[in-house]
């Protein structure tokens, strides 16, 4: 069978050493069988055995081989769509159990980084840099939301404040949030899946699942095996293919695109972000940034809909790094890549069953590190029979693309284009 390895980026250059795992052969019987192993994967995974389940993972590729190892490295809090926007959709009960959750991700990636000693290169604070007056003023309105929800580690930065901890001129003000912040994230992963393997949980790599077999005893196929189970977890996200139908035709993924610089040495570094924290500015279609631990520049941005990859990543991403960073014209790139996130029409995650014991999340739509550490404990917990919290994702509607999957990139891209305009303008 085909050896699936880690596509060319400065994660998997700088990743752990790990050792190989191999791929499924023969039949296996199991409580729980994953089927992903990035984030939500190994966060379902890790508390179920937490909770004393037999747990088994399947991975196509490798551990981390999907957007959870080739992102931002950014751990920012809340959904794509926020929690007033959420209180409107859905009114205010479940909004209240919805933003009691949104800051919990983050919690979870800390619990996990120092419970399992994972080396990931964790640092505290991210900023959310506001271009425009009327960006500062949706900052403004963000502080006070997410303080009604209890979570107080925010600053608002004036124009003078934010150059202390940016040195671009691009900004008007900005949100300091110190429950942000940033890490590794192929190694973050790494770090997860050795933790699963610790309290006795396996995962298979270069296994795709091809086939699953519903039914009171639900199976999984692989080319060259079987998992039988009592439940099932879908967890592959942007990278699941047509394996659940009624899933793909509910979502779409997009590719973006992310470059590494060579190291920079300390002290330009050091001008660039002073205080190491991680940043991304408050545009629809955004842009995000931050050192590594060899104090390279991680610079990310732009979103090709139906997920192509573009010829020329550098070329795209380049130009955006410069107008933030004029004085890095003469630095060369060492790494360019691009990774797949999977995105929903509400751009609200996807959570829910199929039949009695199918359970999936998916859809984070470009805010997967904290939101996918929080459904794997979701996850876990609906298992265990304790469904509140399920529910209140899973109560949350899941719309079609209009014209299915045929239209849904030409659409998607159209209000890409359109809310483009309005970043460009101002509005």
């Amino acid at each position: 069978m085909a050896n699936t390895p880690y596509p060319e980026s400065y994660y998997a250059a700088s990743a752990n050493a790990v050792p190989p795992r191999p791929a499924l052969q023969g039949d296996v019987e199991t409580d729980v069988c994953v089927i992903g192993a990035g984030y939500t994967g190994l966060s379902s995974a890790l508390f179920l055995l937490e909770n004393g389940f037999k747990v088994t993972v399947l991975e196509a590729a490798k551990v981390g081989f999907g957007a959870s190892g080739r992102n931002g490295g950014q751990i920012v809090n809340s959904y794509s769509r926020d929690i007033d926007v959420i209180e409107r959709s859905v009114g205010p009960k479940q909004a209240q159990l919805l933003g009691q959750m949104a800051f919990e991700g983050a919690r979870i990636i800390r619990e996990r980084v120092a419970k399992y000693n994972i080396q990931c290169d964790l640092k505290d604070g991210g900023v959310f840099a506001a271009i425009t007056a009327k960006q500062m003023g949706h900052l403004e309105s963000q502080k006070r939301l997410w303080e009604r929800f209890g979570h107080t580690q925010l600053e608002l930065m004036d124009q003078r404040r934010i150059r202390e901890v940016v040195n671009c001129d691009q900004y008007v003000g900005g949100m300091l949030d110190m429950s942000g912040g940033h890490i590794h994230p192929l190694n973050l992963a790494l770090g997860e899946a050795a933790a699963v393997e610790s309290l006795g949980g396996t995962i298979y790599e270069q296994s795709p699942a091809v086939r699953i077999e519903r039914g009171a005893n639900p199976v999984v196929h692989t080319p060259e095996g079987k998992v039988r189970a009592k439940f099932i977890i879908v967890a592959g996200n942007a990278y699941l293919g047509n394996l659940v139908p009624e899933l793909a035709a509910k979502s779409m993924p997009c590719g973006t695109q992310v470059i590494t610089t060579e190291p920079l040495g300390e002290e330009l570094a050091n001008n660039l972000l002073p205080q190491d924290y991680c940043v991304e500015d408050c545009n629809y279609l955004l842009d995000y940034y931050r050192l590594t631990s060899d104090k390279r520049l991680i610079f990310g941005g732009g979103v090709v809909y139906g997920a192509r990859d573009p010829a020329n990543i550098e070329a795209i991403i380049r130009p955006k790094m410069l107008k933030a960073f004029p004085q890095l014209k003469n630095v060369k790139i060492d790494y360019a890549w691009t990774g797949n996130f999977l995105l929903t029409l509400s751009r609200l995650p996807q959570v829910g069953r199929i039949g009695d014991n199918i359970y999936y999340s998916q859809g984070c739509s470009g805010h997967g590190v904290t939101y996918t550490h929080l459904a794997g404990k979701v996850l876990a917990e609906a298992l265990r029979g304790q469904a509140e919290r399920f529910d209140a994702f899973a109560d949350l509607p899941h719309y079609p693309f209009p014209g299915g999957q045929l239209l849904r990139t030409p659409f998607a891209a159209l209000g890409a284009w359109y809310y483009g305009l309005r970043d460009k303008f101002g509005y």
